[in-house]
């Protein structure tokens, strides 16, 4: 439902000006589907503290709208050939790569982070594009089954649209998670209604926008807005299903909601995520793969290592060098390449941040690195820190901390690291740095995580999209990616035609003996050899 935005003030700031256009804004703004009279939300720039341009807030109502509009839809665009589909798909990878300067500029504006990291969602958005487009025909194709009796029972599979799909996408990675688990859901034959992070609108918009632009029906993929918790039930009430990225604590709130309504939900949720140093490593290699693991993103990143574990062989070494490469990076605040680093997502990230660390050295803990705010650089920023000396009793030690923070131990044996990294209700990805890949393998196959990077921190598991990608316990439920992370988005239908004689007994046959003879016709099977 689009709106009338010329009425309402306009409170964007330069920074806003100097990236996002007013016609842009207002065209973005009336992909909402909401209305006046549910106020505005508006987010602050990280970069200066300035006030973002606003989008109004969506009601019950709109959202009862978009949701409508979506399943009157739906069976229209499942209907059209998967192939279909996969044009409209690679349409879209190809108007996000030549405007990608345009979505870098707008994703730093919003959340903060370094060119470098922007470039890395907005690239894992044309993996996923082009992906599914190749690959969905294949997985979605209807396939034949071993029927209950050989020649007489066709057993054919086929995978439908669960119909409208509701998604719940978070501020850290506001482009990738915005639309890729969208890409999966509208591959399927979905339609898909999607509440973005408040602070983040304008990056989902403007990718919901290119996919539009490529051709996708209006109504197929509509978006509402506003805060989690007032907005979030509204969605998850009237879903099919539910994709939500987020922390542990809500994800609980939104399983046991979908749990009321038997609906299934898929969800990526947090992790205390841990690196293992081995006693053979490259020291420099494993300290340029560290800093990396552990501070993209300004260590905003759900996959990115809080603890790193270090044999005693190379303790010393790699700490130095480690510290060596932290201590050089560049903090920056300003839209363009150039930074390392960049800034926190807003104060309340900045406080909890600082709350981990100031705890931890309140009661013992040594900084190596960092461990303070920046506000010479922005008022949200803060140094990538290393800490030793971390005890159990610390907040830091098995709370995620989800900012440029990594704590270090010294371990005798790799037996110790693999035992202290599973130590942890967490378990959605890991990493083991080693000169041996066999090792590191077997060192792989120890370890609770859902993905495990071998001489990587996350890069190369998130970004082989072929393969399903998610966590262990409290760090969620179901996979994205892979063949997996589409065929969640279906429902199984199982058709079985019975030729001749099926499994009714014929008149004039007594139960005993038709009984007796299928029990018997089994066994002949297994005779056989039958499956």
């Amino acid at each position: 439902m689009s709106i009338d935005v010329d009425a309402a003030p306009d409170t964007s700031t330069l920074l806003a000006d100097s990236v996002m256009s007013a016609e842009l804004v207002r065209l973005l703004r009336s992909r909402v589907t909401s209305s006046e009279r549910s106020g505005v939300t508006t987010g602050t720039a990280p970069f200066d503290g300035s006030e973002l341009p606003f989008v109004y807030s969506s009601s019950e109502e709109d959202v009862e709208v978009a949701f409508r509009t979506a399943r009157r839809r739906q069976p229209i665009w499942g209907a059209l050939p998967v192939a279909e589909r996969a044009r409209i798909m690679l349409r879209f990878h190809d108007l996000v790569y030549s405007r990608r300067q345009q979505g870098l500029d707008i994703v730093q504006l919003e959340t903060g982070k370094a060119r470098g990291s922007a470039a890395e969602e907005l690239g894992d958005v044309l993996i996923t594009a082009r992906y599914y487009a190749r690959t969905a025909e294949k997985v979605l194709r209807s396939n034949t089954r071993r029927g209950a009796i050989p020649v007489l029972t066709a057993t054919r599979v086929h995978h439908v649209p669960l119909g409208v799909v509701g998604i719940i996408s978070p501020w850290n990675y506001p482009l990738t998670l915005a639309i890729t688990d969208a890409i999966a859901a509208l591959m399927a034959g979905n339609a898909v209604v999607l509440k973005p992070d408040t602070q983040t609108m304008f990056t989902a918009l403007w990718v919901v926008e290119q996919m539009l632009e490529a051709g996708l029906p209006e109504g197929v993929l509509n978006v509402v807005s506003g805060e989690g918790p007032e907005v979030g039930p509204y969605v998850i009430d009237r879903a099919d299903y539910v994709m939500f990225t987020g922390s542990t604590a809500t994800g609980r709130k939104v399983a046991a909601r979908c749990g009321e309504r038997l609906i299934a939900c898929s969800m990526e949720l947090g992790g205390k995520n841990a690196m293992i140093v081995a006693d053979d490593v490259n020291v420099e290699r494993a300290a340029r793969i560290a800093v990396a693991a552990s501070f993209s993103n300004t260590g905003q990143l759900c996959i990115s290592m809080e603890r790193i574990y270090i044999h005693t062989d190379v303790y010393d070494e790699f700490i130095s060098a480690f510290v060596r490469r932290t201590d050089a990076l560049e903090l920056g605040a300003g839209i363009g390449w150039g930074a390392d680093i960049g800034s926190l997502i807003s104060g309340r990230q900045l406080a909890r941040v600082t709350e981990h660390v100031d705890d931890a050295v309140a009661q013992g803990a040594r900084v190596l690195a960092g461990g303070r705010p920046r506000p010479d650089v922005g008022p949200y920023f803060y140094e990538p820190t290393i800490l030793v000396d971390v005890t159990r009793e610390m907040i830091l030690s098995f709370t995620e901390t989800f900012g440029p923070v990594v704590s270090v131990y010294r371990v005798d044996s790799v037996e110790e690291a693999i035992e202290r990294a599973n130590h942890t209700e967490y378990g959605l990805n890991a990493s083991v740095v080693t000169s041996s890949t066999r090792r590191g393998k077997d060192i792989a196959r120890q370890l609770d995580a859902g993905t495990v990077n071998v001489n990587e921190g996350y890069g190369a598991a998130w970004a082989s999209v072929d393969a399903p990608m998610g966590g262990f316990r409290a760090s969620g439920l179901g996979r994205r990616h892979g063949k997996e992370g589409l065929l969640k988005y279906t429902e199984i239908k199982n058709v079985a035609v019975q030729r001749v004689q099926g499994f009714t007994r014929p008149d004039g046959v007594s139960d005993k003996v038709w009984g007796e003879g299928l029990i018997t016709s089994v066994a002949i099977m297994r005779r056989l050899g039958m499956k």
